[in-house]
């Protein structure tokens, strides 16, 4: 084999090496620190691997569904007492009363 490409080979080796093994490193913490978190693993194809799904979990789920359907319907009480507060404020009545207070303005000679 040619000297010089022995050259080139021996110096790039190491760089490629190091490259490697920082990235095989790099793939095993991040597993290790999904698994240590409990995040599931995902597949090559990013299909889940041994998903979790304990008792305490389907509890954490069941108690966060029955709170969204609190704040829901807790929410819709809410739009429908706004839509009363919109509805009285564009009523007639409420300039009735604007027009009540105008005449209280007015000097007591000119009342009829």
């Amino acid at each position: 084999m040619d000297p010089d490409k022995i050259e080139v080979v021996r110096v790039l080796l190491p760089a490629i090496s190091t490259i490697a093994i920082a990235g095989v490193s790099g793939w095993v913490i991040t597993t290790w620190m999904r698994i240590k978190h409990g995040y599931p693993l995902d597949g090559a194809w990013g299909q889940k691997l041994y998903p979790k799904t304990s008792s305490e979990e389907l509890e954490r789920i069941k108690l966060l569904s029955q709170e969204n359907a609190q704040l829901r319907a807790e929410l819709g009480s809410i739009k429908d007492r706004m839509a009363n507060v919109e509805r009285i404020v564009t009523d007639s009545g409420y300039g009735l009363t604007s027009q009540i207070e105008a005449l209280r303005q007015l000097p007591d000679g000119a009342k009829n």
